[in-house]
């Protein structure tokens, strides 16, 4: 197990939640997000595909917050952070909440990919942690 890796992770999370922003020093500059969550399946690359998912998720939201509830070291350079996710609409403000899984793949101290889930579970099972 490795607490770095959990450490990393965590201080990008409390950046992103403190800014918006991700923590850019502690991203690889051609980091992968995938939003498995999202219809479109892209794969969005670099610090730059970075700020279109965000954008994109932003165009449909109003207000977002992300409230960590466990790190979760799946070894190998993965963490897995389940998390209580909400959301008001653009629009009518229609209000969401759920539980969230993301996991991190870390590489050489720099967060190398990013997996984001519509459940703690799906996150785990790509972790290999469950079945």
């Amino acid at each position: 197990m490795s607490q770095e890796d959990v450490e990393h992770m965590r201080r990008g999370v409390e950046h992103f939640r403190r800014t918006g922003e991700a923590l850019w020093a502690e991203m690889h500059s051609d980091c992968e997000m995938h939003d498995h969550d999202l219809p479109d399946a892209l794969v969005y690359r670099g610090h730059e595909g970075w700020r279109e998912w965000r954008a994109r998720f932003l165009e449909a939201w109003e207000s977002d917050a992300l409230e960590p509830e466990e790190y979760i070291d799946a070894g190998d350079g993965r963490v897995v952070m389940v998390a209580r996710a909400s959301a008001r609409g653009q629009g009518r403000g229609v209000e969401v909440e759920r539980r969230d899984g993301i996991m991190w793949t870390i590489r050489d101290g720099k967060t190398v990919r990013i997996d984001y889930f519509s459940s703690p579970d799906e996150a785990l099972r790509a972790a290999g942690l469950r079945e």
